[in-house]
């Protein structure tokens, strides 16, 4: 296994993203590596923790993380390992489902957090769900969007035609990804913001790895762990409220599975809105006060 760290210079000047960097270190077989975090307001101990996906990092949260501080919530947002300014492994079999939630899990426990709003989209959800299952008193509350926990049951074929072309496009452009599944013109400055990570296709692995880490097909790994939590979340029932994009054509409808199976989101004023997958692109300050909102 080779630790890939992408240099400083790559994140200098980054528009609206002005934030204070946070790492904690960890072993990975016998190497250490960092994680990165964006950690606001840390003497409030009402916490949200927001958990992106891919190929995204928290430069996604950018406009979201402000809305929230204000209203006095304490904000954590990690990279995961493989993208933003966290360490890159360079192999894409170093990748795993269970491998991103055990990392993931570090910030919980190294931060010592409690009284935790969950925020996830894509990626974000499928791990940060199970950070749920496996800690259910540790959370307050959810809002799911653009996300799902599959237990290998199939697709949609959004998200077959992701796969196809995550495989096989020769160059993983990651600012034209986010700009073709988000509905907002980003600009030239934001675009660059989401290569920044990579600056060769040696930082890309867990990138291109990720969407056939995605528990589809009944044999694939995960499965089995994702129905033990599903067991968990159907026994949750602190709020939960999904808005999901009427525009993401890889994730729309899933939103039913958490509306109909978790006893948290009875009641709770669920939204279909304008916007394409990156939904915190097309819609941060919904989703932000959407969170400030949560429980009353």
């Amino acid at each position: 296994m080779t630790v890939l760290r992408t240099p400083n210079e790559q994140f200098k000047n980054l528009k609206d993203y002005s934030f204070k960097e946070n790492f904690i270190e960890f072993k990975i077989d016998n190497d250490f590596v960092r994680m990165h975090y964006i950690d606001e307001n840390s003497q409030s101990k009402d916490v949200v923790l927001l958990l992106h996906g891919e190929p995204t990092w928290s430069y996604l949260y950018r406009h979201m993380i402000p809305i929230l501080v204000k209203a006095g919530k304490r904000v954590i947002a990690p990279d995961l390992i493989g993208f933003g300014k966290s360490d890159k492994l360079s192999k894409r079999e170093d990748y795993s489902y269970e491998k991103h939630v055990s990392w993931t899990s570090n910030i919980i426990k190294e931060l010592n957090l409690n009284n935790i709003t969950f925020f996830g989209q894509d990626w974000g959800g499928l791990i940060g769900l199970r950070l749920v299952a496996n800690n259910p008193d540790l959370f307050k509350g959810m809002l799911l969007a653009n996300t799902s926990l599959p237990i290998g049951k199939g697709t949609s074929l959004g998200f077959e035609a992701w796969i196809k072309y995550s495989q096989t496009v020769e160059v993983f452009n990651s600012g034209k990804i986010i700009q073709n599944a988000s509905l907002r013109k980003l600009t030239d400055e934001e675009v660059d913001a989401y290569n920044a990570p990579f600056p060769d296709d040696t930082y890309l692995a867990c990138a291109r790895q990720f969407p056939t880490l995605v528990p589809v097909k009944p044999e694939d790994p995960s499965v089995n762990e994702n129905i033990v939590a599903w067991e968990v979340l159907k026994k949750f029932d602190k709020p939960v409220l999904t808005i999901f994009g009427s525009e993401d054509p890889v994730m729309l409808g899933q939103e039913k599975f958490f509306q109909n199976a978790i006893p948290g989101s009875n009641g709770m004023d669920h939204q279909i809105i304008k916007a394409a997958h990156f939904i915190q692109e097309d819609q941060p300050e919904l989703l932000a006060n959407s969170i400030i909102d949560l429980y009353n």
